[in-house]
Protein backbone atom coordinates (compact mmCIF):
# COMPACT_ATOMS: atom_id res chain seq x y z
CA UNK A 1 0.00 0.00 0.00
CA UNK A 2 1.40 3.41 -0.42
CA UNK A 3 1.21 5.71 2.04
CA UNK A 4 2.07 9.31 2.34
CA UNK A 5 3.50 11.17 5.50
CA UNK A 6 2.65 14.77 5.25
CA UNK A 7 5.38 16.05 7.78
CA UNK A 8 7.27 13.10 7.57
CA UNK A 9 10.78 13.84 8.41
CA UNK A 10 9.60 15.79 12.14
CA UNK A 11 9.43 13.83 15.46
CA UNK A 12 6.35 11.77 15.38
CA UNK A 13 6.43 11.44 11.13
CA UNK A 14 9.83 9.74 11.11
CA UNK A 15 8.89 7.40 13.46
CA UNK A 16 5.81 6.67 11.74
CA UNK A 17 7.02 6.32 8.42
CA UNK A 18 10.06 3.95 9.85
CA UNK A 19 7.15 1.71 11.09
CA UNK A 20 5.08 1.69 8.23
CA UNK A 21 8.11 0.59 6.22
CA UNK A 22 9.19 -2.04 8.45
CA UNK A 23 6.01 -4.00 7.46
CA UNK A 24 6.72 -3.31 3.79
CA UNK A 25 4.42 -0.43 2.72
CA UNK A 26 5.43 2.15 -0.01
CA UNK A 27 6.04 5.10 2.55
CA UNK A 28 6.35 8.94 0.82
CA UNK A 29 8.06 11.42 3.62
CA UNK A 30 7.04 14.55 2.42
CA UNK A 31 8.01 18.01 3.62
CA UNK A 32 9.00 21.07 1.65
CA UNK A 33 12.99 19.37 2.38
CA UNK A 34 11.84 16.74 -0.15
CA UNK A 35 9.82 18.95 -2.51
CA UNK A 36 6.07 18.64 -1.63
CA UNK A 37 4.60 21.87 0.35
CA UNK A 38 1.16 22.04 1.42
CA UNK A 39 1.02 25.54 1.50
CA UNK A 40 2.21 26.00 -1.98
CA UNK A 41 1.14 22.88 -3.74
CA UNK A 42 4.16 22.72 -4.88
CA UNK A 43 4.73 18.52 -5.56
CA UNK A 44 1.65 17.50 -3.98
CA UNK A 45 -0.53 15.88 -6.60
CA UNK A 46 2.55 13.97 -7.67
CA UNK A 47 3.47 12.77 -3.76
CA UNK A 48 -0.44 11.46 -3.83
CA UNK A 49 -0.55 9.60 -6.92
CA UNK A 50 -1.38 6.36 -6.23
CA UNK A 51 -1.95 6.79 -2.65
CA UNK A 52 -4.31 5.22 -0.68
CA UNK A 53 -3.90 6.96 2.69
CA UNK A 54 -2.44 10.46 3.83
CA UNK A 55 -1.44 10.76 7.16
CA UNK A 56 -1.06 14.86 8.35
CA UNK A 57 1.56 15.11 10.55
CA UNK A 58 2.77 18.52 9.45
CA UNK A 59 3.09 21.71 12.23
CA UNK A 60 2.69 25.06 11.76
CA UNK A 61 5.87 27.06 11.72
CA UNK A 62 4.56 29.66 13.63
CA UNK A 63 2.57 29.80 16.56
CA UNK A 64 1.08 33.18 16.00
CA UNK A 65 -2.18 33.41 15.85
CA UNK A 66 -2.99 34.27 12.35
CA UNK A 67 -0.32 32.72 10.69
CA UNK A 68 -0.98 29.88 12.42
CA UNK A 69 -5.08 29.53 11.77
CA UNK A 70 -3.42 30.55 7.72
CA UNK A 71 -1.13 27.71 8.41
CA UNK A 72 -4.08 24.96 8.87
CA UNK A 73 -6.80 26.44 6.66
CA UNK A 74 -4.56 26.54 3.62
CA UNK A 75 -2.79 23.25 4.01
CA UNK A 76 -5.47 21.51 5.11
CA UNK A 77 -7.54 22.51 2.29
CA UNK A 78 -4.53 21.79 -0.85
CA UNK A 79 -3.93 18.29 0.81
CA UNK A 80 -7.66 17.58 0.87
CA UNK A 81 -8.38 18.77 -3.02
CA UNK A 82 -5.18 16.89 -3.77
CA UNK A 83 -6.40 13.82 -1.97
CA UNK A 84 -9.76 14.00 -3.83
CA UNK A 85 -8.35 14.15 -6.86
CA UNK A 86 -5.55 11.18 -6.21
CA UNK A 87 -8.50 8.85 -5.29
CA UNK A 88 -7.01 8.57 -1.36
CA UNK A 89 -9.23 6.55 0.75
CA UNK A 90 -8.08 7.07 4.17
CA UNK A 91 -7.27 11.08 5.48
CA UNK A 92 -5.76 10.80 9.06
CA UNK A 93 -4.77 13.93 10.80
CA UNK A 94 -2.83 14.19 14.64
CA UNK A 95 -4.87 16.86 16.82
CA UNK A 96 -4.78 17.58 20.16
CA UNK A 97 -7.07 16.35 23.31
CA UNK A 98 -8.63 19.78 24.27
CA UNK A 99 -8.59 21.57 20.85
CA UNK A 100 -12.41 22.42 21.00
CA UNK A 101 -11.89 23.44 24.95
CA UNK A 102 -9.18 25.34 24.24
CA UNK A 103 -10.40 27.89 22.10
CA UNK A 104 -9.07 31.14 23.76
CA UNK A 105 -5.64 29.92 21.96
CA UNK A 106 -4.92 30.85 18.23
CA UNK A 107 -2.94 27.33 17.90
CA UNK A 108 -6.15 25.48 18.73
CA UNK A 109 -8.50 27.68 16.95
CA UNK A 110 -6.14 26.73 13.46
CA UNK A 111 -6.26 22.73 14.72
CA UNK A 112 -10.06 23.23 14.89
CA UNK A 113 -10.24 25.02 11.65
CA UNK A 114 -8.19 21.86 10.05
CA UNK A 115 -10.54 19.56 11.70
CA UNK A 116 -13.45 21.19 10.50
CA UNK A 117 -12.24 20.80 6.76
CA UNK A 118 -11.56 16.74 7.37
CA UNK A 119 -14.75 16.37 8.53
CA UNK A 120 -16.39 18.59 5.57
CA UNK A 121 -14.42 16.79 2.87
CA UNK A 122 -15.97 14.01 1.77
CA UNK A 123 -12.97 11.70 2.28
CA UNK A 124 -13.18 8.62 4.75
CA UNK A 125 -11.11 9.94 7.71
CA UNK A 126 -9.80 9.57 11.49
CA UNK A 127 -8.89 12.21 13.38
CA UNK A 128 -6.15 11.39 16.59
CA UNK A 129 -6.46 12.95 19.57
CA UNK A 130 -3.18 13.53 21.45
CA UNK A 131 -2.44 14.32 25.09
CA UNK A 132 1.13 16.28 25.05
CA UNK A 133 4.25 14.76 23.89
CA UNK A 134 6.90 14.43 26.71
CA UNK A 135 9.21 15.81 24.42
CA UNK A 136 7.84 19.03 24.69
CA UNK A 137 8.17 19.49 28.50
CA UNK A 138 11.25 21.70 28.08
CA UNK A 139 9.27 23.44 25.62
CA UNK A 140 6.67 24.18 28.49
CA UNK A 141 9.12 24.57 30.78
CA UNK A 142 10.21 27.17 28.87
CA UNK A 143 6.66 29.45 28.47
CA UNK A 144 6.21 29.84 31.50
CA UNK A 145 10.16 30.83 33.26
CA UNK A 146 10.49 34.37 34.35
CA UNK A 147 14.52 34.42 35.68
CA UNK A 148 15.01 31.03 37.43
CA UNK A 149 11.11 30.52 38.66
CA UNK A 150 8.81 28.41 36.08
CA UNK A 151 5.07 29.58 36.65
CA UNK A 152 2.63 26.74 35.78
CA UNK A 153 -0.85 25.87 35.68
CA UNK A 154 -1.25 22.56 38.74
CA UNK A 155 -3.85 21.52 35.95
CA UNK A 156 -3.68 17.59 35.31
CA UNK A 157 -1.89 16.41 32.02
CA UNK A 158 -1.42 13.25 30.63
CA UNK A 159 1.79 13.13 28.67
CA UNK A 160 2.61 10.40 25.90
CA UNK A 161 5.93 9.73 24.29
CA UNK A 162 6.92 10.18 20.72
CA UNK A 163 7.09 6.29 20.32
CA UNK A 164 3.84 5.57 21.41
CA UNK A 165 2.02 8.32 19.40
CA UNK A 166 4.03 6.77 16.37
CA UNK A 167 2.72 3.00 17.10
CA UNK A 168 -0.89 4.69 16.94
CA UNK A 169 -0.80 6.35 13.87
CA UNK A 170 1.10 3.45 11.98
CA UNK A 171 -1.91 1.39 13.45
CA UNK A 172 -4.44 3.49 12.40
CA UNK A 173 -2.67 4.07 8.99
CA UNK A 174 -3.29 0.26 8.57
CA UNK A 175 -6.76 0.15 9.74
CA UNK A 176 -9.98 1.39 8.30
CA UNK A 177 -11.42 4.91 8.60
CA UNK A 178 -13.04 5.78 11.45
CA UNK A 179 -15.22 8.45 10.55
CA UNK A 180 -14.32 10.03 13.97
CA UNK A 181 -12.00 11.47 16.26
CA UNK A 182 -10.56 8.66 18.18
CA UNK A 183 -7.93 9.26 21.19
CA UNK A 184 -4.29 8.20 22.85
CA UNK A 185 -3.41 9.28 25.74
CA UNK A 186 0.22 8.44 28.28
CA UNK A 187 -0.24 6.24 30.76
CA UNK A 188 -0.31 8.26 33.86
CA UNK A 189 -1.49 11.22 34.98
CA UNK A 190 -0.18 13.93 36.86
CA UNK A 191 -0.22 18.11 37.56
CA UNK A 192 1.61 20.09 35.05
CA UNK A 193 3.24 22.22 37.64
CA UNK A 194 4.72 18.40 39.22
CA UNK A 195 5.92 16.86 36.23
CA UNK A 196 7.70 19.35 34.69
CA UNK A 197 9.53 19.99 38.11
CA UNK A 198 10.78 16.44 38.25
CA UNK A 199 11.73 16.81 34.86
CA UNK A 200 13.82 19.55 35.70
CA UNK A 201 15.23 17.79 38.85
CA UNK A 202 16.07 15.17 36.76
CA UNK A 203 17.77 17.60 33.76
CA UNK A 204 19.61 19.06 36.81
CA UNK A 205 18.13 22.44 35.82
CA UNK A 206 18.61 25.14 39.08
CA UNK A 207 14.86 26.26 38.37
CA UNK A 208 12.27 26.01 40.71
CA UNK A 209 8.48 25.84 39.92
CA UNK A 210 5.99 27.25 41.39
CA UNK A 211 2.11 26.04 40.75
CA UNK A 212 -0.36 29.05 39.65
CA UNK A 213 -3.92 28.58 38.94
CA UNK A 214 -4.17 31.36 36.64
CA UNK A 215 -0.64 30.44 34.76
CA UNK A 216 -1.54 30.49 31.14
CA UNK A 217 -0.34 27.53 29.16
CA UNK A 218 0.11 29.12 25.45
CA UNK A 219 -2.36 31.74 25.95
CA UNK A 220 -5.16 29.15 27.82
CA UNK A 221 -6.12 29.20 31.75
CA UNK A 222 -6.32 25.53 32.33
CA UNK A 223 -8.81 23.34 34.91
CA UNK A 224 -8.21 19.98 35.60
CA UNK A 225 -10.33 18.51 32.37
CA UNK A 226 -8.50 20.70 29.61
CA UNK A 227 -5.91 18.56 28.80
CA UNK A 228 -6.81 15.10 29.64
CA UNK A 229 -9.47 12.65 28.28
CA UNK A 230 -12.45 10.71 29.73
CA UNK A 231 -13.17 9.20 26.92
CA UNK A 232 -11.35 5.87 27.19
CA UNK A 233 -8.67 6.82 25.36
CA UNK A 234 -5.64 4.12 23.45
CA UNK A 235 -2.88 4.26 26.36
CA UNK A 236 0.38 4.39 25.72
CA UNK A 237 2.86 2.09 27.36
CA UNK A 238 5.79 3.94 28.57
CA UNK A 239 5.92 6.16 31.47
CA UNK A 240 7.98 8.92 32.30
CA UNK A 241 10.88 7.16 33.90
CA UNK A 242 11.06 5.11 31.02
CA UNK A 243 11.21 7.51 28.69
CA UNK A 244 13.50 10.34 30.22
CA UNK A 245 16.01 7.61 30.88
CA UNK A 246 15.93 6.32 27.03
CA UNK A 247 15.42 9.87 25.66
CA UNK A 248 15.95 12.96 28.22
CA UNK A 249 19.12 12.26 30.44
CA UNK A 250 21.27 15.44 30.90
CA UNK A 251 24.47 15.66 28.06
Amino acid sequence: MKIVVIGGTGLIGSKTVERLRQKGHEVIAASPNSGVNTITGEGLAAALEGAEVVLDLANSPSFEDKAVLEFFEISGRNLLAAGKIAGVKHHIALSVIGTERLQDSGYFRGKLAQEKLIKASGIPYTIVHSTQFMEFLNGIAQSGTVGQTVHLSPAYVQPIASDDVADAMADVALSAPANATIEISGPERARLSELVARYLKAMKDPRTVEADPEAKYFGVRLNDHSLVSDDNPRLGSITFEQWFAKSAQPK
